[in-house]
């Protein structure tokens, strides 16, 4: 039990301390949230992810908490230990509004009165994933002295 709780927190501090110990308001933080779907399932992961989370990500885009919200995929595959299905970038306002918690249940009520309905979908998208992993990106001044 203290093996798997040790290798929990090594697996996941590296990710967190970087956006932690960098609070920079005022600049943009950009976040790559890569998913990989279980083989002949991609297609109903994103029409999940169209219904049951992109308009949650919308309201916080006109909320200003985000500045842009996109989703890619990759033309070609590659190999398997290599491969994701959807990248979801988000432009955060600054790092403090993509760490600040918010209370995104009053909004996932207001978007979905529904909510049986609402948690049983998002169950599904979650079960059709073979993995999930969330990546703060830093840019690189390439001209800098």
């Amino acid at each position: 039990m203290k093996l798997r709780l040790l290798l929990f927190f090594l697996t996941f501090t590296p990710v967190l301390l970087p956006a932690q110990s960098s609070p920079q308001t005022g600049k943009p933080f950009v976040v790559e949230y890569y998913y990989k779907a279980k083989w002949g399932h991609a297609d109903e992961f994103l029409q999940l992810f169209k219904k049951n989370h992109y308009p949650l990500l919308k309201k916080q885009v006109e909320s200003g908490r985000m500045l842009k919200v996109w989703v890619d995929q990759p033309r070609y595959h590659t190999t398997e230990d290599g491969r994701w299905d959807y990248r979801v970038t988000i432009v955060f306002k600054d790092s403090w509004a993509a760490n600040e918690p918010i209370d995104e249940d009053a909004l996932k009520k207001q978007l979905w009165p529904d909510q049986a309905a609402y948690m049983k979908e998002e169950q599904r998208r979650f079960e059709i994933l073979d993995a999930h992993w969330d990546l703060p990106i830093k840019s690189v001044e390439l001209d800098a002295k």
